[in-house]
């Protein structure tokens, strides 16, 4: 019975190393999103001083490991049996839940997944024991911390609310103090500033974490434990801070011209990264943790294991520091390798970014009526507030100085509001901390992001539907992962509960699965998203490599429009439902890439240098007609799959025979037009023009033929329908794409003819 139960502790330890891997991977975006968004440092310098904070904070996690024992159940109302039965369960469910959101790029809370795992779990596990005993559901709260769970719940209201709120209000006024151009203003204001800013989150790095840290209980030469000493002297310790740090900062400007925004990023990177070590870290090896003393319990009781009740959990036990500096160094090494961490940081970035662009969520009801809503409050206030101090504030947040001295390209945000979300962010954890809440690290980091981004007006009239409507996405599965979490739990411990070892195999089989299959669809999704672009650039531009650009894409989106094209024809004659099905997710695809590389349009020309912007009209032309031949294959697989979904009538022979022709004409202009672009050879042009003559003139006649079987014959509508469909968008694919060939022509002939001129 003993190794059965070693067993369960090996599976343990071995899910939460990959419980580690995926929590890192969503947690990532806490202490990561400031510093990466306004490139405070090198890539590399901010993953370091991130690693060292994990690192620290990893050993002053002891304290938080209660949670996992006693923070939701109550123990000694267990057997160890079914201790071990709930820990499994938790922890199956903790790594596929996280994979899955990161495997979409959505951060969610690491802490409220494991809380409502746990709940999920305990609570399975007691209505068993009450139906075996025929007690009464009451009995429940005997099991379950209840007041626990809904603080939980009550913090994750409070903090959406208030991070959002303080975020907006504090950005807002630092705006309307600095302004986006806030050079000048610096260097008067700045020591002070980042005096209270590094003062903020000293306080945060006391208070968050001296609580739970192995050195915090030493005794000091008067009997107080360092702890309480710190916590009670901390107003004295934050004065003697701000004017310390003021000071430094001051001399750090004035006499070694240091830039101290980016100081205090990257401080607050380091503060955020030991806090999400410190306090998260319970929520990945916690309950592996709490498995391995409950196995330590159970051997040296030597009791069964459906006798021992599990009151040693109910004990303080001080964590070893070597398992806290293992799943230290184990968080180091994802943050550095994971694409996923890189996956779930870039949707907060995209939702928090001042620039426009390509947006990475659609727009919805919800957020459409939040937007007119406010439009419609925003009026009113402009209504009240008088035009000359409108003219004033809105000039507090004029960009263009602040986009002509931008240091280097691809910012998503400036320093400023970088140290805003990190200052802030760390007030509210540590206040929340102080007064014992339940908070979560990524709500509040998350919405003190969004409320910065909204108050730095980021959210504009192109781009408010796109971001509120991610900001609900986002929300939305918060709520959702607190459900599911709870759901799944139950579930997995009644299956192991009943089934042993054989469903607890079966179930470590499905979840090795579950994730293989997933890094392949993240895999997927990322390749998806990489089309060619000169967008991501950071050198400025010149109609040469515009030119170059042009080139590449079009071959490369030409390429795809002739396969899919030739798919798409050749499943209406087969009739191959799963082949059309296929071919339009891959349209879905090209039609995202070439909308990609126009919404990219706008930032492109702005990098275009003065000598190239008469050109940059060629860039557009080719942009529209490429979007256009992508639109074309949507008209054409659209039609196809539901003729073939709905089991309607085939095509004639006849039909079947002068689409196969069409097709075959249309290839050979695909490849013809391919072959001048990439080979730069346009004196051919003329021959494919005549190719598309002939098309033009087969579809014509294909036409007229259709009519007069139509009065002749029997013929299907729906077939009828379906090509007279299938002949027109051919058409317009041809038409679209002479356009595109000739719009390059002239973009090469007038990038040769400047570059005659220099």
């Amino acid at each position: 019975m003993e190794t059965y139960y070693l067993v369960f502790v090996i599976i343990l330890f071995a899910l939460a190393i990959s419980d580690l891997i995926v929590g890192v991977s969503n947690d990532a975006v806490n202490f990561l999103n400031s510093s990466i968004g306004s490139k405070a440092a090198p890539f590399r310098t901010i993953m370091i001083v991130a690693a060292l904070g994990i690192l620290v904070g990893a050993t002053f996690s002891s304290g938080m490991m209660e949670v996992a024992r006693k923070g939701i159940f109550h123990p000694d109302q267990f057997y160890f049996s079914e201790i071990m039965v709930l820990f499994l369960a938790v922890m199956m469910t903790d790594i596929l839940l996280l994979d899955v959101f990161n495997t979409y790029g959505l951060p969610t809370s690491t802490t409220v997944s494991i809380v409502f795992e746990l709940l999920g779990a305990a609570v399975a596990v007691s209505l068993i024991k009450i139906a075996s005993t025929d007690g009464d559901a009451g009995a429940l709260a005997d099991y379950i911390n209840t007041s626990k769970a809904l603080a939980i719940i009550f913090g994750i209201l409070i903090s959406v609310v208030v991070a959002f709120t303080i975020g907006a209000l504090v950005q807002y006024m630092t705006r309307i103090i600095f302004s986006f151009n806030y050079t000048r203003s610096f260097r008067f204001f700045g020591a002070i500033w980042g005096g209270f800013a590094i003062t903020a989150i000293t306080y945060f790095i006391l208070i968050k974490g001296i609580r739970g840290s192995t050195f915090a209980t030493i005794e000091m030469a008067n009997g107080e434990i360092l702890r309480e000493w710190i916590l009670n002297k901390s107003f004295i310790i934050l004065g003697l801070s701000l004017l310390g740090w003021t000071i430094i900062l001051q001399l750090l400007m004035s006499l070694f011209r240091i830039n101290i925004l980016k100081l205090i990023v990257l401080i607050g990177t380091f503060a955020l990264a030991m806090a999400f070590a410190g306090n998260d870290l319970v929520n990945f090896i916690g309950v592996p943790l709490a498995g391995f003393e409950s196995y330590k319990a159970f051997i040296a009781s030597g009791n069964e294991p459906g006798q021992l009740v599990m009151r040693a959990l109910s004990e303080p036990v001080q964590t070893p520091t070597i398992f806290l500096l293992i799943a230290g160094f184990i968080m180091v090494i994802t943050l550095w390798v994971s694409r996923k961490a890189r996956s779930v940081t870039a949707t907060t970035l995209d939702l928090s970014r001042q620039d426009e662009g390509a947006e990475r969520f659609e727009s919805t009801y919800l957020s459409r009526a939040f937007v007119r809503q406010f439009i419609t409050i925003g009026n009113a206030i402009r209504y009240i507030i008088p035009q000359k101090g409108q003219t004033w504030v809105n000039r507090r947040f004029d960009r263009v100085s602040y986009e002509q001295m931008k240091e280097e390209k691809g910012v998503s945000f400036d320093l400023l509001r970088a140290s805003v979300n990190l200052v802030v962010a760390s007030i509210l954890i540590a206040i929340g901390t102080s007064f014992k809440l339940p908070l979560s690290t990524t709500y509040v980091t998350f919405m003190v992001a969004m409320g910065t981004s909204l108050a730095d007006r980021a959210w504009g009239r192109e781009s408010a539907v796109y971001r509120i409507s991610g900001v609900i996405t986002v929300v939305t599965g918060w709520f959702f992962t607190a459900m599911v979490a709870f759901t799944v739990s139950a579930i997995i411990a009644t299956l192991v509960y009943f089934g042993g070892m054989v469903v607890i195999v079966i179930l470590v089989a499905l979840t090795v699965l579950f994730i293989y299959r997933t890094q392949i669809i993240h895999k997927n999704r990322e390749n998806n998203k990489k089309p060619v672009d000169i967008g991501n650039l950071n050198e400025s531009l010149n109609l040469e490599n515009i030119s170059a650009s042009c080139e590449s894409n079009i071959v490369a989106v030409l390429k795809d429009v002739l396969i899919q094209y030739r798919k798409s024809i050749e499943s209406i004659v087969s009739e191959n439902r799963k082949e059309i099905k296929n071919v339009k997710k891959d349209i879905r695809k090209l039609n995202t890439e070439t909308k990609g590389l126009k919404s990219n349009l706008h930032e492109t020309i702005q990098r275009l240098e003065e000598d190239s912007i008469e050109g940059g009209h060629f860039y557009v032309q080719v942009l529209d007609y490429l979007r256009e031949t992508a639109h074309c294959l949507s008209f054409i697989a659209d039609p196809i799959f539901t003729h073939i979904d709905n089991n309607h009538p085939p095509l004639s022979e006849k039909q079947v025979e002068s689409i196969s022709t069409i097709r075959e004409d249309v290839s050979k202009l695909l490849n013809k037009t391919i072959e001048v672009i990439r080979d730069k050879d346009y004196s051919a042009v003329d021959e494919v023009l005549e190719m598309q003559a002939e098309i033009l003139e087969t579809t014509k006649q294909a036409r007229k033929k259709l009519i007069k079987s139509l009065k002749k014959e029997i013929i299907s509508t729906k077939a009828s329908l379906l090509y007279l469909e299938i002949l027109n968008e051919s058409k317009n694919l041809v038409l679209y794409v002479i356009n595109l060939l000739k719009s390059q022509r002239d973009f090469v002939q007038y990038n040769n003819e400047n570059e005659t001129v220099r």
